[in-house]
């Protein structure tokens, strides 16, 4: 056993614990969506810090810090900085979900992107995993991030800024003071978040596009919660109704109160994970809300814990794109091996 004091209380904890097993065991409410009352601890991995606490005088992720003898522990002390682990900072030459299709020439970058770690999602098929999973290298401070980040924007020759992931949205400190300095520091740039939207609450979006936020991409994974969850790798049938409900809750709202936001839509495409049919009633729900939004579908191909799947040919690509335009869908873009295919129908750049 471990002795450790948390709150002012001195206590022991079986040796090995992380602090977050630790609290767990205390009687500390651990929760996975920030409505919910507790500490929000939503990546498991320590990438994106959302769940730092004062740690013997120190903010370090409760997740992945290990219990030691003697540690001392705060769970309300204020944290000063906001941190979270991000890398890949570069061009983009085929941007993303939330860019508007008509910028891809293949002539150049895009954008200049970065990637956040950390996911409360765990897809057995994730497709950039490498980033969504990594707790490895020094955690950035908005400020450092907004400056590397502004330099590689240089190097690009762009006036777009890209944030991706993992899932950038959950340290939402970190987020919305990441995007405040890019905006003062890039005054005519367009900046795009790319999400999944689990978390995506409305005061959450108001406080991202008054910080400046002008673009946004949001992955909707599925329609039915079952799907979902194969979708995702979650087990709890609760929590994930809860963030399908916030996504396409979060593209609504986006649309109804925030016109200006250039909104594009995810939608994923792998006959072994979603069926055709829960992908036209995706499009069909995505037409009652605007049938002229961006939805990008994206072809889904082996990754990660899926080495299994099989990516779908240029050709069952095309074929879905049909779909969803008889749908209603009116700027349609599907990922494809060849390339993007964009609302004529045909490939761009």
């Amino acid at each position: 056993m471990t002795s450790i004091e948390v709150d002012g209380r001195r206590i022991e904890v079986p040796s090995g614990f992380s602090v977050k097993e630790a609290l767990e065991k205390l009687g500390y409410n651990i929760t996975l969506h920030p409505s919910d009352k507790g500490l929000f601890m939503p990546c498991q991995v320590g990438g994106c810090w959302a769940c730092a606490l004062k740690i013997d005088g120190e903010a370090r992720p409760a997740c992945t810090a290990q219990v030691q003898e003697g540690m001392r522990i705060r769970t309300a002390a204020p944290m000063g900085t906001p941190r979270r682990m991000v890398a890949g900072f570069m061009g983009h030459k085929t941007g993303g979900v939330g860019t508007p299709w008509w910028l891809e020439s293949g002539l150049g970058f895009i954008e200049a992107v970065c990637f956040t770690s950390g996911c409360n999602l765990c897809c057995p098929q994730c497709q950039n995993w490498r980033y969504a999973f990594m707790d490895v290298g020094e955690p950035l401070t908005p400020e450092e991030a907004a400056e590397r980040m502004t330099e590689t924007k240089k190097e690009c020759g762009v006036e777009r800024i890209a944030i991706s992931g993992g899932e950038c949205t959950l340290n939402r400190p970190w987020l919305v003071s990441f995007i405040r300095l890019l905006r003062e520091q890039n005054p005519i740039a367009r900046i795009h978040v790319d999400t999944n939207g689990t978390i995506l609450t409305e005061d959450y979006i108001d406080e991202l596009v008054g910080a400046g936020m002008t673009d946004i991409g949001i992955d909707l994974k599925a329609l039915r919660t079952s799907t979902f969850m194969e979708m995702t790798g979650l087990l709890d049938e609760g929590l994930a109704t809860k963030y399908l409900q916030t996504a396409w809750e979060a593209v609504k709202y986006l649309h109804d109160s925030h016109p200006q936001v250039f909104l594009g839509i995810g939608i994923p495409f792998n006959e072994d994970l979603i069926s055709i049919a829960e992908i036209q009633e995706m499009a069909e729900r995505i037409v009652s809300i605007d049938p002229w939004i961006q939805v990008c579908v994206l072809d889904y191909r082996p990754e990660f814990r899926r080495p299994d799947l099989v990516r779908p040919s240029h050709w069952e690509m095309l074929e879905v794109h049909y779909i969803l335009r008889d749908c209603g869908l009116q700027s349609v873009v599907c990922q494809t091996e060849r390339g993007k295919i964009g609302p004529a129908g045909r490939l761009l750049g």
